[in-house]
């Protein structure tokens, strides 16, 4: 057993440098106008765009799917879209099973039960038998963001109701919840950010030793983000340890591994909905609280964590529908809060009658149907009783009108299935964070080799197609407005509006000295160009020895950087959390746009203001370091010198640290598969790259070279 300590909590947090001007009469080095409060960036806007022409684009296809043999066609593609992209699943292992207490409710028991659904990686799960002694059909139920898991009070209720009715219920703690967090401080309990608080605070809060207040949400992403670096998705855990929750389920003499249902409710309904695309054996499905489409979602709340985000998913043309597209005409009941702010009701109903026709096609239109609360987001009542009598309709076939009554409601303490209430206090037991570095060693291995064995070309070619970044001649030519010129002894700043793409502009400062020298410096700064541009600060050092800066706010970043309304990841995962899963969707990363903004910015700034070309320095900051090491190592030509200050030192030390904060933007689907950020650096020849501070995922590290 590996336990995940972290003594200092302020690399957790990341407090935002707001843009409004250096001091109180300093220069205001903003070029657009101040933006209305509290809404999406322009960045935001842009990839939104481009995610609509993305869906506009499926759905025309998905209009010429008409006949039976068209649909399975349809299913059959987008099955394998899911599975490639999620990543492979592990063989099957011996569950190891074992039942480590019972309990007696009224009309039912309860057995708390464990097994493994990876060597060493526990599930925690409660089964809900009826009372008697025959075979069952049985229904999975996947909990949502509860922090109790399956002992949260609509989890529990549901179960109880389901058991009641003549079926059982199996109800298992997702990673993350319940008894299953894999990440802990160091006073033994489960470590999690307290985002709604201040930033570079952390707070371990619960009557109850082991559970926490805060928002598991924020658990479930720290797992993607180093999951993204791997190639895999958090959905990968989340889907495999419900295929094995099955495979415990029809494991057991009382249940009829022919009748089996699965409804669970927000990020349960994710995974009912996940489960119930591919797992075959699932013969009545009735996900809650989740399926909109993505129009509306990016519309409205925006993406979520990291399960609920599948790489390149909206450029491949998969949209929510689709998971209930693959099961046709399986019976499927959509459950929906008419006043849910999360998913859109109204997407539902998008989502609803597309999958109505769908079924249709297949002749079996009765095998689909929509249950609306008028209520908010939730596992309420009414949403419990549509999903228990939608069971007992396919999977008992009884039409009856079941009610909910009073039930028994258990404290979590009472439904541990550990001795102390998390897995990861068992003897040996593997965390996803443990798996990941296992993976990692492995990875750095083929890495080297890889590196010593492939052609440079070919590896080169290689970072483009992974990172997404075409090559210089393929950029489009920057033009550029004057918005303002500000004079300053001995120098000028320029505040250029920069058109990088047909529909979008960066924000720049120019400064120009009286008497330039011939050399020109890029200054890029994950945090923007504002931070480095005072009176004393680093660009007006070069600016007095002669040089002309070019500093640029990237795509997000800078005073293009603006909290989104909805927005629910920054203070642990970056200020970009929500530009990047809307990228993420498209198949892209924010480090090749920005990449591509590095490279068409240099372009432009070698010919301004001048009649022949300069030689162009690059400067990157913290996060802009790593689109300017792409930069300069896909395209050395291009630059005379790189620096590289307070810039992360890996992609591995990610993965080598599970509470990693601010590093989310700078990931890069499957990189460590192929290449680290080292051996990048190992690719610029000898004095044209120096590195200054440079820093690991917890933000610590030193030296220069």
């Amino acid at each position: 057993m590996t336990l995940h300590f972290t003594k200092s909590l302020s690399c957790f947090f990341v407090g935002v440098i707001w843009f409004a001007g250096l001091s109180a009469g300093a220069d205001d080095f903003r070029v657009f106008p101040e933006p209305p409060a509290r809404t999406a960036s322009p960045f935001y806007q842009h990839l939104l765009s481009q995610a609509e022409t993305a869906i506009d684009r499926r759905t025309q296809a998905w209009n010429q799917v008409q006949t039976p043999e068209q649909v399975r066609a349809w299913q059959k593609e987008r099955r394998e879209i899911f599975l490639r992209q999620i990543g492979p699943f592990p063989e099957r292992t011996p569950l190891n099973a074992r039942v480590t207490g019972t309990l007696k409710g009224d009309g039912y028991r309860v057995e708390k039960v464990m097994y493994e659904s990876r060597p060493n990686h526990h599930v925690t799960a409660l089964l809900y038998l009826p009372e008697g002694k025959q075979v069952y059909p049985a229904v999975l139920v996947p909990c949502g963001h509860s922090h109790d898991g399956k002992a949260g009070e609509s989890y529990q209720r549901v179960c109880i109701l389901l058991a009641k009715n003549g079926m059982a219920a199996l109800c298992y703690d997702p990673i993350g919840q319940g008894e299953r967090y894999q990440c802990f401080g160091p006073n033994g309990r489960p470590l999690v950010s307290d985002y709604k608080g201040q930033p570079g605070r952390a707070r371990y809060l619960g009557e109850i030793p082991g559970q926490p207040v805060c928002d598991c949400v924020e658990e479930h992403t720290l797992i993607g983000l180093s999951s993204i670096l791997l190639g895999t998705n958090t959905a990968n855990y989340r889907i495999w340890d419900g295929m094995r929750s099955i495979d415990y389920l029809v494991s057991r003499p009382e249940i009829d591994a022919k009748r089996i249902g699965c409804t669970g409710n927000s990020g349960g309904g994710t995974l009912t909905a996940y489960l119930m695309a591919l797992d075959d054996r699932i013969a009545c499905a009735a996900p809650v609280c989740y399926l909109t489409s993505f129009r509306r979602l990016l519309q409205t709340s925006g993406p979520q964590d990291a399960e609920q985000n599948i790489f390149g998913q909206l450029a491949l043309g998969l949209d929510e529908a689709d998971f209930i597209h693959m099961r046709a005409p399986k019976p499927t009941a959509l459950m929906a809060g008419t006043r849910d702010a999360t998913f859109d009701i109204t997407g539902t109903w998008d989502v609803f009658r597309e999958a109505k026709r769908f079924y249709a096609r297949l002749d079996h239109p009765e095998r689909i149907e929509l249950v609306e609360s008028d209520a908010p987001h939730g596992f309420t009542v009414q949403l419990r009783v549509g999903a228990v009598r939608w069971m007992r309709r396919w999977l008992l076939g009884k039409d009856d009108a079941i009610t909910e009554p009073e039930l028994e409601v258990r404290r979590p303490a009472d439904l541990w299935c550990t001795p102390k209430g998390q897995v990861m206090f068992l003897s040996g037991e593997r965390s996803v964070f443990d798996m990941h570095q296992e993976r990692e060693k492995a990875l750095a291995k083929q890495r080297a080799t890889y590196w010593k064995e492939t052609p440079r070309p070919q590896a080169l070619a290689r970072i483009r197609e992974i990172a997404g970044i075409r090559p210089l001649e393929k950029l489009p030519a920057a033009s550029h407005r004057l918005i303002e010129r500000i004079k300053r002894d001995g120098y000028v700043i320029d505040k250029l509006a920069l058109k990088v793409e047909a529909d979008y502009e960066l924000p720049a400062l120019a400064f120009v000295p009286a008497q330039p020298n011939g050399d020109a410096y890029l200054y890029l700064h994950g945090d923007g160009k504002q931070v480095d541009a005072g009176p004393d600060g680093p660009i007006m050092k070069l600016v007095r020895q002669g040089h002309l800066v070019l500093a640029v706010d990237l795509r997000g970043l800078g005073e293009n950087q603006r909290r989104h309304p909805r927005d629910w990841g920054r203070a642990l995962f970056g200020p970009n959390t929500q530009e990047f899963f809307v990228a993420y969707l498209l198949g892209r990363s924010l480090v090749g746009i920005w990449t591509e903004d590095t490279l068409i910015c240099s372009r432009f700034l070698a010919g301004y203001r001048t009649k022949e070309t300069r030689k162009v320095h690059l400067i990157g900051v913290e996060s802009a370091g790593i689109p300017s090491l792409h930069a300069a190592t896909l395209e050395p030509n291009q630059f005379a010198s790189l620096t590289l200050r307070r810039t992360l030192v890996s992609w591995a030390s990610i993965v080598e640290t599970p509470m990693a904060g601010n590093q989310l933007p700078v990931a890069v689907h499957g990189a460590l598969l192929t290449y680290d950020l080292p051996d990048l650096v190992r690719e610029i020849e000898g004095n044209r790259i120096m590195v200054e501070e440079p820093r690991n995922a917890a933000g610590k590290g030193g030296g220069s070279r």
